[in-house]
């Protein structure tokens, strides 16, 4: 016997919510790996280099985290998949701030706690991108 599904089909994200999708890990584990070559090296442009990569993380990151809210009260799918999506979100465009206000301290200020801050935000980023790109239930949100 084969075990079926009532949900519907999996659908993918907007072809404009996956590309502003796209940013976010890539800037963050950049950051991360910035600020491991500061921890290795002190060369103060590699302070700056996560700051700036920081920054533009949250830019497209609140761009998809805009996306996300809308599409989740559009179809009334509060619940389930997208709300998990929008949390994931939301922790890492918040905890992205907190590591941006850490990096705009003095540069060896920042550690570790700037480090440690970029890891964790990297992971929700990529956190948020699996659930993103693994596609919805053809009733929830695009």
């Amino acid at each position: 016997m084969v075990a079926t599904s009532d949900a519907g089909p999996l659908r993918p994200l907007h072809p404009l919510h996956a590309i502003l999708l796209a940013f976010p890990f890539p800037l963050f584990l950049g950051a991360l790996v910035s600020d491991l070559a500061y921890w290795a090296s002190f060369h103060v442009q590699w302070a700056n280099f996560s700051s700036w990569l920081i920054a533009g993380g949250l830019l497209v990151g609140a761009l998809a985290l805009l996306w996300a809210l809308v599409n989740l009260f559009r179809r009334g799918a509060a619940k389930g998949r997208p709300a998990l999506y929008f949390v994931v979100l939301l922790a890492m465009w918040v905890l992205g701030f907190v590591n941006a206000l850490v990096h705009a301290k003095d540069a060896w200020a920042t550690m570790p706690a700037g480090l440690y801050l970029s890891a964790f935000v990297a992971l929700l980023a990529l956190v948020a991108a699996w659930i993103g790109y693994s596609g919805f239930r053809a009733g929830e949100v695009e």
